[in-house]
């Protein structure tokens, strides 16, 4: 069933027999955070994200034309050169939610190679990274069969398959801001596909830093698809999407006045009522660890003696997203080492940074 026509898809030429198509997609933080959706993948609040460059996901599609097309789904998949059967129903569903948009499909057989540049299914969003990536990877093979899809309509569509595979994933599909949901201070705000920050942003946001601190790289005890569900009948559920939309609001001129006071203010709430959230629902539960209040008592503590304009994020894990300008790099690594990673499993942490997102190799 096809309910954005605008995205369906024309079959104008002969369909390519094989080919091999590579692309790179990076996770994203986000700043204000969407928790609760409804179906399928719509989003009871607007999220807008950093996207990062560093932690990416690279994805190797292969696809052959099938001697005898079938009323199914042919693929292989491989994470790091290894069988996944576990990631296969999770493709298996977004092939479903896509067909309708991306009818060569059942044309063919794919072999879908994957690997991350960070732990998987820790808190960094690796489902963002890697639908967006194999989107981007489809919408190439699209391109072949339909010359005259325009970039614009290529990155638009691509978002829009991403978010039917994980809802953030929308988000990683450009950069270096992007804003998902609709929101009445955002023109062309969807809530169907993420969009550009439509506004100037300020220069003290230039090449902004997010080392992340790698608190706990194992599974998390909750998926995101739970927690998400969690949020129906939730008791603060409607306050939460109101102060989503209210904090939009406030970032958007935040980030085109490059007042970081209000940044931090706004971020780190966000954070916290992430995963007051979690707490607060039934059954709740708990993500952050200890070693992550640690980190953020530490943050406080030295923001407030030095002044610096670091602060702190979360997703939906324990691992610490420390987002700083460019400006205050040397210093903050040094705080980083010197205090900092004890408090991560076997000392480990990620050095990454505003991004751009999604391209072909």
């Amino acid at each position: 069933m096809i309910n954005y026509p605008e995205f369906a898809s024309l079959i104008v030429s002969e369909l390519p027999k094989e080919g091999v198509i590579t692309c790179i997609s990076p996770s994203n933080i986000a700043l204000v955070k969407y928790w609760g959706k409804r179906p399928v993948q719509i989003p009871e609040n607007a999220s807008i994200s950093f996207t990062l460059d560093n932690c990416k996901t690279t994805t190797k599609l292969q696809y052959k034309k099938r001697k005898i097309v079938e009323d199914n789904f042919s693929f292989e998949l491989f994470f790091e050169g290894k069988p996944k059967p576990d990631f296969k129903p999770k493709i298996q569903s977004f092939f479903e939610r896509t067909y309708p948009y991306l009818p060569f499909l059942k044309e063919y057989t794919f072999t879908i190679e994957t690997s991350n540049t960070f732990p998987h299914s820790s808190g960094i969003a690796s489902s963002a990274s890697g639908m967006s990536a194999l989107s981007y990877c489809l919408m190439q093979v699209e391109k072949i069969i339909n010359p005259a899809i325009s970039d614009i309509e290529l990155l638009k569509k691509s978002s829009f398959l991403a978010r039917l595979g994980s809802g953030s994933a929308c988000r990683s599909i450009e950069g270096p801001i992007t804003v998902w949901g609709k929101h009445p201070d955002i023109k062309g705000s969807n809530n169907a596909y993420a969009v550009p920050f439509p506004f100037s942003i300020h220069q003290n946001f230039d090449n902004y830093q997010d080392t992340i601190l790698l608190i706990d790289k194992g599974e998390k005890q909750v998926s995101s698809t739970v927690g998400h569900d969690l949020m129906h009948g939730h008791p603060f559920a409607t306050k939460r999407f109101e102060q989503a939309s209210e904090n939009i609001t406030l970032l958007i001129e935040i980030l085109q006045s490059g007042d970081l006071d209000a940044f931090i203010k706004v971020v780190e709430s966000e954070a916290l009522t992430l995963h007051a959230m979690m707490m607060t629902s039934l059954p709740y539960f708990i993500l952050m660890k200890p070693n992550t209040l640690s980190v953020i008592q530490k943050i406080w503590e030295y923001r407030n003696a030095t002044g610096s304009k670091v602060c702190f994020t979360l997703d939906a894990g324990a691992n610490v997203h420390i987002l700083y300008p460019d400006s205050e790099k040397n210093k903050v690594l040094g705080f980083i080492t010197s205090e900092l990673i004890a408090y991560c499993q076997n000392g480990q942490y990620i050095c990454d940074k505003i991004g751009w997102g999604a391209k072909k190799m």
